[in-house]
């Protein structure tokens, strides 16, 4: 029986999931938040999914699992081996992850740039982390050409890949674009998000379209310093971008993974989105919604407003809330590092308040 207990404002259920098959059946099946204020403020729904609720703390723990699943299922990966992967953090704390609960060893491959705490998270998680240069992907030192090299020195060992291994796609076809799907009843109007490997984007693209056709729309949000919104508004005929970087980690290309090649025909546009715009709503989220994020999610949501206006009013539209920001904390609310990258000034004053950290 589904018990009901009354409080002073709202009715609770206190059903709950049934118990979850260890750290892999927590994965998936994170709640869809209506943000309230700004649904207000455009006239449409403005749902984000709440993927900081995946056990991993991330949307990277859907693909982390399939990235393995796939190589088991295809006999790369025997006992006691190893997985390499170049990373922004995300995936490698969900690879690390799925390697406590396997038995398997992690090496991985991050940025020099990323933020101090997902290098002590790996760390913690008991993977061995080589910080490497910011380079084009074009540059034998990229980190992900790295992390294969790596992987072919070492018996048993996989590089799992993540920007062109399609089983990073299917994990969204499968699991996340179903949710959406359900979720709103299959009302959805439109989504959109930011792509790093591109396989959220692609993989609920492939299913959306596949649910609904032209009845739905996909877009792509792009951040400074990127080429996706020069290469999906010129007809996929420019990869050209800017010579100004984004600091959000983990999203952002000046290439097309085979992630997103493989679903581009479904894409229907691109917002590029500024750093200025994305750390503006980060501290909005915060004050307005009591959503703490990091910037990829918070450049999500303005893509996502920007979409909902294009499409006019009273439409639904999804986005990805990719994680907490507790992770980029040092970061985002530190005043000193905002004033280096000419960003405390986008953020209204009234909202400063919240950059307490020196």
């Amino acid at each position: 029986m589904n018990l009901l207990r009354l409080t002073s404002r709202r009715v609770y259920s206190t059903h709950a999931p049934k118990i979850s098959n260890g750290f892999i059946g927590a994965i998936g099946n994170t709640p869809l938040i209506r943000l309230n204020r700004l649904s207000e403020e455009v006239g449409s729904d403005i749902l984000g999914k709440a993927e900081w609720m995946n056990p991993g703390g991330s949307v990277k723990d859907r693909a982390a699992l399939y990235l393995i699943n796939d190589a088991e299922e295809r006999g790369l990966l025997k006992p006691g081996g190893t997985i390499v992967e170049g990373t922004a953090g995300n995936t490698g704390i969900g690879l690390a992850l799925m390697c406590r609960t396997k038995g398997y060893n992690c090496i991985f491959y991050m940025p020099e740039t990323m933020s101090q705490e997902k290098v002590d998270i790996l760390r913690l998680l008991g993977a061995e982390v080589y910080l490497g240069p910011v380079v084009s992907y074009e540059d034998p030192e990229h980190i992900a050409h790295q992390a294969k090299r790596h992987a072919e020195s070492l018996d048993n060992a996989i590089f799992t890949e993540q920007f062109h291994n399609l089983a990073n796609r299917r994990a969204h076809f499968e699991t996340t674009g179903p949710e959406i799907y359900a979720q709103t009843d299959g009302e959805v109007d439109g989504f959109v998000c930011a792509a790093g490997t591109g396989g959220t984007l692609a993989g609920i693209a492939q299913y959306l379209k596949q649910m609904k056709g032209d009845n739905v729309k996909v877009f792509v949000g792009d951040p400074t310093g990127s080429a996706l919104h020069s290469y999906f508004t010129s007809g996929k005929t420019s990869l050209e971008s800017s010579d100004v970087a984004t600091v959000a980690e983990g999203i952002g290309q000046k290439f097309v993974t085979d992630n997103v090649a493989a679903s581009e025909d479904l894409i229907d546009g691109a917002f590029s989105i500024s750093d200025e715009e994305s750390i503006k709503m980060v501290y909005r989220l915060l004050d307005e919604e009591g959503i703490y994020v990091g910037l990829s999610s918070a450049l999500n949501v303005v893509a996502a407003t920007k979409l909902a206006k294009q499409l006019g009013k009273g439409k639904k539209v999804v986005t990805i809330l990719c994680d907490s920001a507790h992770k980029y904390q040092s970061k985002l609310f530190s005043r000193q590092w905002l004033e280096s990258k000419d960003l405390l000034t986008a953020i209204p004053k009234h909202l400063q308040k919240y950059a307490i950290l020196p």
